[in-house]
């Protein structure tokens, strides 16, 4: 039986290409290499290359294709890692339905409601999810920071409505910060949103679905040496503790755990999905949902996975394979 071709797609046009790079090296690793033909494949806003060792040939965008050594090469399944636009907004997961082309990650919808922070987590509240009180503001209409602060109160955190790891987002306990800390935001988005601070225990939780069975993974318990669990805490191991599972108590992991899978389902989420809480007087709040969640060999997935006692390589196998048979 003949490899399939697999493109991870990583790159995008936000300021967390960084982040992406390396949840493609981490996928590429992943991946069943005995299976699949793995190729990194760059999505960036001046050109589309596909990097075959230290060689690069452009990606044709009219059918996601690339001429290497004198062969078009096609992609049977696209792993897209991007977080930002326009990996984790659903704009390529449109592109690449429209040519009929597979790929892990949610559809259209899905993608593009849970990109916009404001929207999924009120839209999820209408279902009985806890969240935190927020106020969504607009790039260019007014808006009374008296009215923000009433709302929210101090501390609170403000951060752009669409992004995934921590850029732009301040923790503001004052007033007299509020305004410098919307304006650092509106850099990255043309939305943001201020968010009442909960005091807690932060917790995220994986899943995925293939087969027609979900798997929940174990809780991972965040505790960040920083303020909060900003960029920096993210991506440097010394300033968090990452404890998998959680140290909570089994009636609270099954709460979450099936918090998470309903949240899946509601929204018709499709492959690895990651799904942020914060625990306040032992009730959790939604924080966010993340569908292309940071994928290297330190992100809170794969640790998840080895504590299921799942191989990653089996993992994969199966989200890859999910997505194709549902084409």
């Amino acid at each position: 039986m003949s490899k399939k071709n697999i493109a991870v797609v990583y790159g995008g046009y936000s300021s967390e290409e960084v982040v992406s790079r390396r949840s493609a090296e981490g996928i590429c690793s992943f991946l069943d290499a005995e299976r699949y033909n793995i190729y990194p494949l760059y999505l960036g806003r001046e050109h589309w290359v596909l990097r075959v060792g230290t060689s690069e040939y452009p990606v044709n965008k009219a059918d996601f294709s690339a001429e290497v050594d004198g062969k078009t090469l096609h992609f049977d399944c696209a792993y897209i890692t991007i977080h930002g636009t326009p990996g984790e907004d659903g704009l390529l997961q449109g592109y690449l339905k429209m040519l009929n082309i597979p790929h892990t990650t949610c559809d259209v919808l899905p993608a593009a409601l849970t990109f916009n922070k404001f929207a999924c987590n009120h839209y999820l509240k209408g279902f009985g999810f806890r969240v935190a009180q927020s106020v969504l503001l607009h790039k260019g209409t007014a808006y009374e920071l008296q009215d923000i602060a009433t709302t929210t109160g101090f501390p609170c955190f403000v951060k752009p409505n669409a992004g995934g790891s921590s850029f732009g987002i301040t923790k503001v306990k004052a007033m007299e910060q509020l305004e410098a800390a919307i304006q650092k935001a509106f850099l990255e988005s043309s939305e943001v949103v201020v968010e009442q601070f909960i005091e807690g225990t932060e917790v995220t939780c994986g899943l995925f679905k293939a087969g027609g069975k979900i798997t929940i993974l174990p809780l991972t318990e965040v505790i960040s040496a920083n303020e909060f669990f900003d960029f920096e805490a993210k991506y440097t191991p010394e300033k968090v503790e990452e404890i998998t599972p959680a140290r909570i108590s089994q009636e609270l992991t099954s709460e979450i755990q099936q918090s998470t899978a309903s949240i899946y389902e509601l929204l018709g989420c499709k492959g690895i999905v990651r799904i942020d809480y914060i625990i306040s007087d032992n009730k959790p709040f939604l924080l966010e949902v993340n569908t292309t969640p940071g994928m290297t060999p330190t992100s809170f997935i794969p640790q998840q996975i080895a504590a299921a006692g799942l191989q990653i390589k089996d993992v994969f196998s199966q989200i890859l394979e999910e997505a194709m048979s549902a084409s």
